[in-house]
């Protein structure tokens, strides 16, 4: 009987520009303050204020439980000549089954325009893809996250529908508080045949291209 492996393995990428690695108790001040971000608060489920506290926790339980679990993996962006913290990218609700699972990203404001996402986020495809195998990587985004589905489109992901009033986004009002706003996911879909060409794509733009991963 065939024995299926169901942890991702402790794993860094790199490219031209980043590397992705397991998130490090010294990224919790930079983490912290990522989190706090306007954009970070709309878009995700992200707790507000987002304490320095809240993030040594993510490292030190909520990652290492998230791999060990099987569920996915989550690893820090950092750029390759300043090694410092420009953004998450996480892998969840990992099928491995189906060899299917479920990509989300953030990047600090201060790092955003750069092209970081995409290139993160293809570098974690083309290992997802390449060395454990997988046939399917899912992302959704909230329907005015536009900047989030252009980074899906750059990568090759292929709009597969709409969930209406499937997600909760955050606004401002007034006073400065957070309030609930229902929008819809839109699901993209990408599957090993669909990275042919986005490489050479993002090398054109001025991007890394090609992934390494040890």
């Amino acid at each position: 009987m065939e024995l299926r492996m169901t942890t991702f393995p402790s794993i860094s990428i790199s490219t031209d520009r980043l590397v992705l690695r397991a998130l490090e108790v010294e990224d919790a001040p930079a983490l912290a303050e990522m989190m706090n971000d306007e954009l970070v608060g709309a878009w995700t489920a992200v707790p507000q204020p987002y304490t320095e506290a809240a993030a040594l926790a993510w490292i030190t339980e909520h990652a290492p439980a998230e791999r060990a679990s099987g569920r996915g993996i989550d690893l820090a962006v950092t750029e390759f000549l300043t090694q410092r913290l420009v953004g998450v990218i996480q892998l969840t609700k990992t099928d491995w089954r189906v060899r299917s699972s479920e990509i989300s990203y953030i990047v600090a404001p201060w790092a955003r325009g750069e092209g970081y996402a995409s290139e993160a986020a293809l570098a974690t495809a083309q290992w997802l893809f390449g060395d454990q195998k997988f046939e399917r990587l899912e992302l959704r985004t909230a329907a005015d996250n536009t900047a989030s589905q252009q980074v899906a489109q750059k990568i090759g992901c292929i709009s597969e529908g709409v969930l209406r009033n499937a997600c909760i986004a955050r606004t401002r009002t007034e006073d400065g508080t957070w309030t609930d706003l229902r929008t819809d996911f839109i699901v993209w879909g990408l599957l090993p045949e669909d990275l042919d060409g986005v490489a050479d794509q993002l090398a054109d733009a001025g991007y890394s291209a090609y992934a390494d991963w040890s």
